[in-house]
């Protein structure tokens, strides 16, 4: 369903069937069935803190692509610019399994997937005036040649209207190597206004990525990107702007599942930002949906309503009646 009012957030990608194991994978045993993807984790997350956002993409014509836009519409995402494929390309699928701890190993079967192919046509047309900010990610444009035209024609459009460009750089060393993304994600900086990376990702963006932190922030800004956000995992995160460095310390959680907790976080930064937070509370938003997402396992299962965001503030051993 496409309202007519325009959503606060925009954002594609591919969202795909994901089946998580609850033990390793050659021992057999139970999986449970979900969706998973970074822009629509992001869009959940926005979505139950009470904005209005539109994924669009592609899925399949199958059974677990009826599972993806039926689980985002529950979600209260507009998926009304969602196209299903009509040539027989499936809808992607990703196995996560538990191995040591919080880590967690992540097995993708996406190659030839209807989400692969998107295209500007499929995601230009869910661009709404007025809407205040398109989310991007790194994933996206390493699916496919048409994927990476998809996601520069649609920086380019956003910009032109005056719509915030956020770049999440997303990296994912089993879709392309670190030179592809660099050749691939430098030319969406000049469209670009919010750039959030972690400490390891910010090279993939540089010209000369063994520069320093410091170095980096400075010619990224100067290249007239307003605003650079660096996550550091469980030391927390800087946003750095022209005005200088923010630093915050992330919350101190016991963490069950790591798995999506950088989506979680952008939401958290997102959702502060379309509110008119300063920086220090759109880095205390994001750091507390981060923990959400860290505290509890799946993607984006656990991410918090607007009135559930002080949880976390109560005493240990709280119940709430």
């Amino acid at each position: 369903m496409v309202t007519s009012v325009p959503p606060e957030v925009v954002t594609f990608g591919e969202t795909m069937a994901a089946l998580r194991a609850h033990g390793a994978l050659r021992l057999g045993g139970s999986l449970g069935l979900s969706v998973a993807g970074a822009e629509s984790n992001v869009a959940i997350g926005l979505a139950r803190l009470g904005h209005r956002v539109r994924w669009a993409g592609r899925v399949g014509a199958d059974e677990l692509g009826a599972l993806v836009l039926r689980t985002l519409r529950a979600e209260g995402v507009d998926t009304g610019h969602a196209v299903t494929d009509d040539t027989g390309r499936p809808t992607g699928l990703l196995l996560t399994e538990p191995r040591l701890g919080t880590l967690t190993r992540v097995s993708y079967y996406r190659a030839g997937s209807a989400g692969s192919a998107v295209t500007p046509d499929d995601v230009l047309p869910a661009l709404a005036p007025g809407s205040r900010i398109l989310h991007l990610t790194g994933i996206t444009p390493a699916l496919s040649a048409s994927a990476a035209e998809a996601v520069l024609a649609a920086a380019e459009t956003a910009r032109g209207t005056g719509t915030t460009v956020c770049l999440d750089v997303n990296f994912r060393s089993r879709l392309w190597t670190s030179d592809q993304a660099r050749t691939a994600l430098r030319p969406l900086l000049d469209r670009t206004d919010l750039l959030i990376a972690s400490e390891d990702e910010l090279p993939l963006v540089l010209e000369h990525p063994d520069a320093d932190e410091s170095e980096a922030v400075h010619s990224l800004l100067t290249a007239g990107i307003s605003e650079v956000v660096v996550k550091r995992g469980a030391r927390g995160a800087t946003a750095f702007t022209a005005d200088g460095a923010t630093d915050r310390a992330a919350r101190q959680v016991d963490a069950v599942d790591l798995v999506g907790a950088g989506d979680a976080f952008v939401a958290g930064y997102l959702s502060a930002l379309l509110g008119g937070a300063d920086i220090a509370a759109r880095l205390h938003r994001a750091v507390t949906t981060a923990a959400f997402a860290v505290a509890t396992r799946g993607d984006w299962e656990g991410l918090p309503t607007q009135d559930e965001l002080g949880l976390f503030d109560q005493p240990d051993g709280t119940t709430i009646r």
